[in-house]
């Protein structure tokens, strides 16, 4: 596999460098890579030329770092990674712009791509994260719970946005035979759900999350994560929750206390069987598509925390066992090794993609 150049998104002028260190800072705190390695994942079917999918895993990276240094100001974040948060070092103008900077640098990159669609993809899934983004905000800073379906929709086009865009430009390049049999919107939209209520779920649960970013950050910045919409929408004349959220509090015993409720209530336990299930439909949907060992690979990692909880979590809801930080999601246990295995798996498959009709599997189906 060709290694990435994203490390050198930075212009070797030395005016560019200035207005950049924001977003060197945070691109070399450590990740877990997840959206490179679901970039290969999904090449296992795609099979597209390794030129391009450098390119199109650079420009999702950057865009994703980009987008976290805006986030981290948006929800007056601490830390990010276990490290301070950009803007607290080089103060929130210079890390506003070092991020918007980015965003026209990764459209710069895309365009490399030369490919007529690669400007109309863009743009579309840029909209679609900020509309996903913007609404988050605007329920947490109207203290207006939405319903898990506007949830939902608000995840798909937020977490959704880098994830179809990189699908989408990997399917300019994949064989014609290929973007005719499979449609991949629906595993995209099922990642989408599983990856960010997850999260919601680690970032009240997990220790290891805890460190990262501060103990139920989420509670501080008054956001209405899955349990805590799941506890407000259920329990409708039980208002302790929806007051400890507008207090924006720091106070790690009323978190506790919230945290406490939230299992109280179901919505802990709710929270994780919504997970299990969007994991069984993304398993459906992966053998529809004629099965990926890397993606499942993935999705089990990503599961562990639910495996691991149960009689090890402790009283005030944390779990000791977890390995994942905010926007990485699952463990490093893959390497490239397994990812070029597949790939020769996928060029003796692509043989018989023509071959390919119309299935239908557990209501779930490909064109």
């Amino acid at each position: 596999m060709l290694e990435s150049d994203e490390s050198s998104t930075a212009d070797p002028d030395s005016e560019n460098k200035i207005l950049l260190e924001p977003y060197e800072y945070i691109r070399t705190i450590p990740g877990k890579q997840i959206r490179p390695k679901l970039i290969k994942a999904f090449n296992f079917w795609f099979n597209i030329p390794d030129d391009k999918l450098v390119v199109i895993g650079d420009l999702v990276e950057m865009l994703h770092n980009a987008s976290l240094l805006i986030d981290d100001i948006q929800d007056n974040s601490k830390l990010r990674r276990g490290s301070p948060v950009a803007h607290s070092i080089y103060g929130v103008p210079l890390t506003i712009n070092a991020a918007n900077y980015v965003y026209f640098l990764a459209m710069q990159k895309a365009l490399t791509l030369k490919h007529p669609d690669v400007t109309q993809i863009f743009v579309e899934q840029m909209l679609e994260l900020h509309h996903g983004q913007g609404m988050e905000i605007w329920w947490r800073d109207n203290f207006v719970s939405p319903s898990e379906s506007e949830y939902r929709q608000m995840v798909i086009r937020k977490c959704g946005g880098l994830f179809n865009l990189g699908v989408r430009l990997m399917q300019l390049f994949a064989p014609v035979e290929i973007r005719n049999t499979y449609n991949f919107d629906r595993l995209c939209q099922l990642l989408s759900l599983l990856f960010q209520i997850r999260d919601d779920y680690c970032n009240l649960i997990s220790e290891e999350y805890t460190n990262n970013k501060s103990y139920c950050e989420d509670l501080t910045e008054g956001k209405f994560s899955f349990p805590i919409l799941h506890a407000v929408n259920t329990r409708e004349t039980d208002t302790r929750i929806i007051h400890i959220l507008k207090q924006r509090t720091q106070d790690v015993e009323l978190k506790r206390y919230c945290v406490q409720l939230l299992h109280e209530f179901g919505s802990i336990e709710y929270t994780r069987q919504t997970c299990d299930d969007l994991a069984k439909q993304v398993y459906d949907e992966i053998d529809v598509l004629g099965g990926n060992n890397y993606l499942e690979n993935i999705i089990q990692n990503l599961m562990e925390i639910f495996r691991q909880d149960g009689d090890d979590e402790v009283e005030n809801g944390h779990d000791d066992d977890d390995i994942e930080d905010d926007d990485t999601f699952v463990n490093d246990q893959i390497d490239d090794d397994d990812i070029d295995d597949q790939q020769t798996q996928s060029e003796e498959n692509n043989i018989n993609h023509k071959k390919m009709t119309t299935t239908t599997t557990n209501g779930k189906y490909h064109t």
